[in-house]
């Protein structure tokens, strides 16, 4: 955007500073009203309609059903928690007009943005529809599983996922409407769960601070309180919060208490009260500590130790009538709108006849003379990292377990469940994980520590450098690795994981293919580190990076044996080929490697696929021996950014080892990612999927 330098020159540099650039607000004005309206009364008696919760709760349990189906996982328990608290919010919003210009929103649940979006549909805000929510999660949508504002700028004014992210964010956003001199009130909504995290407790601290000091605008917080995580109860997995939420007053917030967060009237009257409170003293932020129950409106959620945090029901829940029921109470007991019974019966009807479908297939099936090949057996990769911790426990090694809410998620809980003794819970709060088990290491422990890759390597990047220059050697599991957390989006999908650890001294990478892989290579690890300390060496830390998607339980080897830092042939169809080419791939790309190089020996292409399961410290020999069979023509593959990944440490040690091939080098190009049902999808719009590989060894 060209700036007016006669415009800027006609200002003092005093109104210029405070000015900032000027562009347009994406966000949309304000809707109308909503199509499935509740009445409210306001302070003043106005009657307000807002928002239906119940209608709500409806649109998730449906618009989840057709991501489930798609093959998405979703969330329901934060969603339905925050349904009438989310009513209240927008409903005080769109009172003025336009909205924006006199709030700022931002939502720090962000596991609760499919409710967000539901309840944009009844609005008809930014243009959404009840049919857009059909194909949340997908890679066609920009209801992506997270807010997020590259993808939906009209809808989403910060882009959330990371709990504890937000609230800061929004903190800047107070301070630089003050520094503009715009009377804007800023709101933000987070969970208990994300109130845990280190960011948001600075947050806590400094918003109540800098108000006094009179540079933030007036400010809201409204907390959903329901003692819940992903993984169970906070109290009993973790420690109570209800200290921290006494703490607030003396941190300088004013606290109004909501005892009943999903009564809708008592809500709007806690928001509207919290509103004026603030706007009248914006040197003093107010709390809205509000009581809430995780998956509220359905009886079975609202029992489960995590508050039915995923969505209950699976695609083959339809036809037998559970997600009718599911649906019928979460209506609270009305007759369903036609709009939802007309969504309901699609998803019934279609299920019906892919039931039918698969039928009269099986039916027509013609029995063959020879007996089917049996189907390869598929799990997780990080399946197999437990076993290894169960291997080495067993044998009387000092492992333990700290965890951050995520060990059902990242595959360890099998660990916890056989040794609860030796595993610990942090709560919500990956920096303070990290750091606890470099206690733990630095009195003699293994610790191994878990969560999502995203979170491990942002919140916990400095905590593990301080860890490793402690000497206080750290093993993790890091999963969900890049387009691998497809239906979360591009807030949860670590596309930087390798360059973002890779330069960090004293530690290796290690992305295993398959489950039986992790466990050999957990076990090893553990055992290595044991025998370090033993002879008096301090340990490297060992990063486990992992995807999240079903592969073959086993990709052994040429030769059966795995081999720590050595470039596993996982694949040879070189033999009588003229042309060949070597493939370098690693953890979940190693399965699509092997199927490109089935393809391209088809064709009449042969290549040496290599398992580069240790990008930061690559087999230099292991590539040398396979790039001289192959010509010197090397394909490199990864979940990752181009920059700084796998490909790009391995070329740069090649070179400088004198070793100069012919490259293609297959990542993602500077680009951040969405949701999509599955990460197929994803890999083949940024062409590093079997068919990426496939066009990039025939181009060579």
């Amino acid at each position: 955007m060209a700036v007016d330098l006669a415009a800027a020159a006609a200002i003092s540099p005093e109104q210029r500073h405070r000015q900032g650039l000027t562009f347009p607000n994406p966000l949309a004005g304000n809707p109308g009203a909503p199509r499935f309206p509740a009445a409210v009364k306001a302070k003043d008696g106005t009657a307000v309609q807002v928002a239906d919760p119940v209608a709500t709760r409806v649109m998730v349990a449906l618009m989840d059903m057709n991501a489930v189906v798609g093959g998405a996982a979703c969330h329901w328990g934060g969603p339905a928690a925050l349904a009438e608290l989310m009513s209240a919010v927008h409903g005080v919003m769109f009172r003025k007009t336009p909205w924006h210009q006199h709030y700022n929103f931002g939502n720090d649940a962000g596991h609760t943005e499919n409710g967000v979006y539901a309840l944009k549909a009844n609005y008809g805000y930014a243009g959404v529809t009840v049919q857009d929510l059909k194909l949340f999660r997908s890679i066609k949508s920009k209801l992506t599983g997270h807010g997020e504002s590259h993808l939906f700028p009209e809808g989403v004014m910060i882009s959330n996922g990371p709990l504890g992210s937000t609230l800061p964010v929004v903190q800047g956003l107070a301070m630089a409407d003050v520094l503009a001199n715009k009377p804007r009130t800023a709101i933000c909504v987070i969970s208990d769960g994300a109130m845990m995290e280190g960011e948001a407790k600075e947050s806590l601290s400094a918003i109540p601070g800098l108000a006094g000091k009179g540079l933030t605008s007036p400010f809201v917080l409204i907390i959903s309180d329901n003692n819940t995580k992903l993984s169970g109860r906070i109290d009993a997995d973790a420690f109570s919060m209800q200290p921290s939420f006494n703490a607030l007053e003396a941190l300088g917030w004013k606290v109004i208490t909501l005892a009943n967060g999903n009564d809708l009237q008592a809500a709007y009257t806690a928001v509207e009260a919290a509103v004026a409170a603030a706007e009248a003293n914006p040197k003093q932020p107010v709390a809205v500590w509000a009581k809430t129950v995780k998956g509220f409106g359905v009886a079975s959620t609202v029992k489960s130790s995590s508050g039915g945090h995923g969505y209950p029901l699976a695609g083959g829940d339809i036809a037998g009538g559970k997600l009718r029921a599911f649906v019928v109470e979460a209506n609270a007991g009305r007759p369903l709108a036609p709009e939802f019974e007309s969504w309901l019966k699609e998803l019934e009807d279609a299920a019906a006849a892919k039931a039918a479908k698969d039928a009269a297939k099986s039916a027509a099936a013609v029995p063959t003379a020879a007996p089917a090949a049996p189907a390869v057996k598929k799990d997780k990769i990080q399946g197999g990292f437990p076993k290894g911790m169960i291997t080495a426990a067993d044998k009387g090694l000092p492992v333990v377990s700290v965890s951050a809410d995520l060990q059902g998620s990242t595959g360890v809980a099998p660990f916890r469940q056989k040794y609860p003794q030796l595993s610990f819970e942090v709560g919500v709060a990956e920096a303070n994980m990290i750091s606890t088990a470099a206690g733990f290491s630095k009195l003699g422990y293994i610790p191994v520590v878990d969560t999502f890759v995203q979170f491990g390597i942002t919140k916990g990047l400095l905590p593990m450098t301080m860890a490793n220059l402690s000497q206080s050697a750290i093993i993790a599991v890091y999963s969900h690795t890049g387009f691998q957390d497809a239906a979360d989006g591009a807030s949860h999908q670590g596309l930087y994981y390798l360059a973002a650890t890779g330069a960090v001294p004293q530690l290796q990478q290690y992305c295993p293919a398959s489950a039986e892989e992790a466990e050999w290579a957990m076990a090893f690890a553990i055992e290595r580190f044991a025998d370090e300390r033993k002879a008096g060496h301090h340990p490297d830390s060992v990063l486990f990076f992992c995807g999240r998607e079903n592969f073959a339980v086993s990709l052994k080897p040429a030769g059966g044996a795995y081999a720590w830092g050595k470039a596993m042939v996982v694949a040879d169809t070189t033999a009588g080929k003229a042309k060949s080419v070597t493939i370098s791939a690693n953890g979940s790309l190693v399965a699509h490697a092997i199927k490109a190089a089935e393809k391209l020996a088809a064709d009449g292409i042969g290549a040496l696929v290599l398992n580069n399961a240790t990008p930061n410290r690559p087999d230099l020999a292991g590539h040398q021996a396979a790039l001289a069979k192959t010509g010197g023509k090397l394909v490199t593959v990864e979940d990752h950014q181009a920059i700084g990944g796998a490909g790009a440490m391995l070329i740069s040690a090649l070179v400088q080892a004198g070793t100069v091939p012919t490259v293609k080098l297959l990542g993602v190009r500077g680009e951040f990612g969405q949701s999509s049902y599955t990460a197929d999808e994803l890999y083949d719009k940024h062409g590093i999927g079997t068919a990426g590989i496939v066009a990039a060894a025939k181009a060579l």
